[in-house]
């Protein structure tokens, strides 16, 4: 995988994405969203540090519930909320933010909306968001920028192996793909040390899920995400190919597998990465930021 954008085609319609990130959740976090996120909490045990501040990316898809488990993991830690797209961002605060005759105001550290320190956070929370990047190594770059030196990222997004029963059905009806390409494990890991991140860990896991009809499954996939893929159909689908997709769906269910339920794959990946202190490249001349030269010192001490 070349890692400079330049020479890959795009796997994603960066229009369609920018419209997805401004969707909020017609009613609360994904579930599925929220099961990775319970199931990602459950690995902060296995990590030593303890955050004094931490952060959680797009809480709003990514898991309320599962941003109030990290909340009751680190109490005494200062909690930001970034919501990269201001149109999610009202929401969320309205959700999250406790007012002021509420007891959650005197149970620990409440959720913050502004900017987050200059220095960075100890601990950058991402949920089930990079898979729906338009430029993925973009948004790890900021992440980068948002943890602080000695800090880590704690990450989740789907696989490659996600819906292949559905993009099997699709390829075999003749119609353009079901959804764009989702990364492999070992390239995002490649991605997080290009980008200046160490010591990257990833892990995988599949999960299947299973409903009773087509208009089911076609529901909870909506809550999810969108088809992004630069060459997916173009137009509104009309009532015959809804007919269509449905009929196939419900024929992929036969009574000696899941109980004669419909099921589709999900390949889940979770990584997490340290910020080392940075290194000046030596040269003639090197330039280093004011953000840089005091995570240096400080390192140095």
């Amino acid at each position: 995988m070349a890692t400079d954008p330049a020479q890959r085609p795009p796997t994603i319609d960066a229009a369609a994405a920018a419209r997805w990130s401004r969707l909020a959740p017609a009613d609360g976090s994904p579930w599925l969203h929220e099961e990775i996120g319970r199931r990602m909490e459950d690995r902060l045990q296995w990590i030593k540090a303890r955050p004094e501040s931490w952060a959680d990316w797009s809480p709003l898809k990514g898991g309320l519930e599962a941003h109030a488990l990290v909340a009751r993991r680190y109490p005494a830690a200062a909690q930001y909320v970034i919501e990269p797209d201001a149109a999610l961002a009202a929401r969320t605060a309205s959700v999250l933010g406790a007012p002021w005759w509420s007891a959650r105001r005197w149970q620990g550290a409440q959720a913050r909306f502004d900017a987050t320190p200059e220095d960075g956070v100890d601990l950058l929370w991402a949920n089930m968001a990079l898979h729906m990047a338009a430029d993925p190594e973009a948004l790890i770059g900021r992440w980068h920028r948002t943890v602080a030196t000695d800090g880590f990222l704690m990450f989740s997004a789907l696989g490659p192996d996600t819906v292949r029963e559905l993009r099997a059905l699709y390829a075999r009806l003749g119609w353009p793909p079901a959804g764009h390409e989702f990364t492999d494990m070992h390239d995002w890991g490649d991605m997080l040390v290009h980008a200046g991140f160490a010591e990257p860990v990833m892990d995988m896991e599949r999960v299947v899920l299973t409903w009773p009809t087509p208009e089911a499954a076609l529901a909870e996939l909506r809550t999810l995400g969108r088809n992004l893929h630069p060459a997916r159909f173009g137009g509104l689908r009309g009532r015959g190919w809804r007919n269509a997709l449905g009929a196939a769906l419900a024929a992929t269910a036969t009574p000696e597998q899941n109980d004669g339920r419909i099921a589709l794959s999900f390949e889940i990946i979770y990584g997490h990465a340290f910020k080392p202190a940075p290194r000046v490249a030596l040269a003639a001349e090197s330039a280093v930021s004011l953000r840089e030269m005091r995570a240096m010192l400080q390192k140095g001490r």
